[in-house]
Parts: C-alpha cells; structure tokens; sequence
C-alpha cells in the first residue's frame, strides 16, 4: 500500500522533469545560510500541519525564498522532511549521551520537546499517520530505539533502575511523558493554567517528572527496598 508521503514523493519526482535550477540571481549569496532558513521554516510547517498537511509553497513564504530552492536544495519535500531527522539525529546524539542518568535524560527531552526550533511535535504527527509501514528510515529508528531499551537494561542490572519494569515499556512511558507539554498543550493549560510553553511550567514539569522517574530506583528482585 502506498504511503501519503511516498504518494507525494512520486508526484514531486515526476514534476521534477519539468522545473530549473534556480538561476545563479535567484540564489542566495550565503547557501548555508539559505538552507538553515529554509529547514527552520520547513519545521515550524511540519510541525503545524504534518507532512500530509505541509506545503511547500508554504515553506518557502517562511523562510522568504523561491520555491525552487527547495527543489534545489533538498530534491524537494520528501528530501527536506528526511534532512529534518537527520539534524534531529545528530543533535539527539550529542546532547542525549549513553551514560546520561535516566531522570536527568527525561528532564532534557522535557526542555527539548517544546523547543519549536527542533520540532518535537512531529512525533505526534508521525504517530498519527502511521500506516503500519516501515520504511528504511523507520528501521533506522526502531534500531535507536532497541540500543535504548538496551542501556536501560544496563541501569536495572547496575541498580539505577527498579528491573521489575519492561524496559521496553519504561522507555515508551518516559517518552511519552517528556513530550507530554507538546503534544498536549490543551490539558497543561487546564491544569496548570499556564501555557505548555512557558519557560516557568516547562522547568516545572521536568522537576517533577525527574523527581517520579527517580522513584525507580532498584528495588526489584536482586535489589534492597
């Protein structure tokens, strides 16, 4: 079955015949530059609306270049949804280390998730659409996310972490609470009458959700408590 974003995909390819570099006047002088407004804007549309929903012409009225950047650039939407996960990856891995301790790590996606610059609520979106399918960069992801689920067997078997809980199932309920700010700005602002976004809250809820996920210390089998 045909994905909406390979759908998509498939139909930029088969314009892409029709459409021109952009002339050396149409590019900017500072490519680096371009392409940083041009992924900044790509965010703030995905992040809105979803692959599905986002526009290209949108996209480029942020960022205030010619649609034809993009093309250029990124091979067009598809591309420039890829490119956004990849600079999530390599940031995910120098800010998120290995040996992090578990609480702190929770606290840290806290802060990042409603960072609208790293676009944390795509996540949300992806779930959404999902179709069942997965495709290489899915697979990508699910291996990121089984070596987590290893180091957090490594915190139960060295104590960090209570080793009755599927690690598995730890993780799920940690991401899920660390986004919980952004993906549900609606119910923080009922119950703490405060946006989901406000620096106050957001340093609020991390507190919290460290000081609950420090509750998990080891005292499962093996373990005094």
């Amino acid at each position: 079955m045909t994905t909406e974003r390979q759908a998509e995909d498939g139909a930029t390819k088969g314009r892409r015949s029709t459409r021109r570099a952009p002339a050396p006047h149409e590019r900017q002088r500072d490519p680096e530059r371009t392409k940083a407004r041009i992924l900044d804007a790509a965010i703030e549309e995905f992040s809105a609306k979803g692959f599905a929903g986002a526009r290209v012409s949108e996209i480029a009225a942020r960022a205030g270049v010619n649609q034809q950047l993009i093309a250029y650039y990124f091979d067009g939407k598809d591309g420039l949804y890829r490119e956004i996960g990849r600079r999530w990856r390599a940031y995910e891995a120098q800010a998120f280390p290995d040996d992090m301790d578990f609480a702190e790590l929770m606290k840290r996606y806290v802060r990042v998730s409603v960072d609208t610059r790293l676009g944390g609520r795509l996540l949300a979106w992806e779930g959404l659409a999902d179709t069942g399918e997965d495709d290489e960069e899915a697979q990508e992801r699910n291996a990121r996310l089984r070596h987590e689920v290893e180091l957090i067997r490594e915190r139960q078997r060295a104590g960090e972490l209570d080793d009755r809980f599927d690690p598995a199932a730890l993780l799920l309920i940690g991401m899920s609470a660390a986004n919980a700010l952004a993906i549900y700005p609606q119910l923080a602002r009922g119950l703490f009458g405060a946006d989901g976004s406000s620096p106050e809250l957001v340093e609020h809820y991390a507190e919290q959700l460290g000081r609950l996920i420090g509750r998990l210390g080891g005292s499962g089998s093996g373990h005094p408590g």
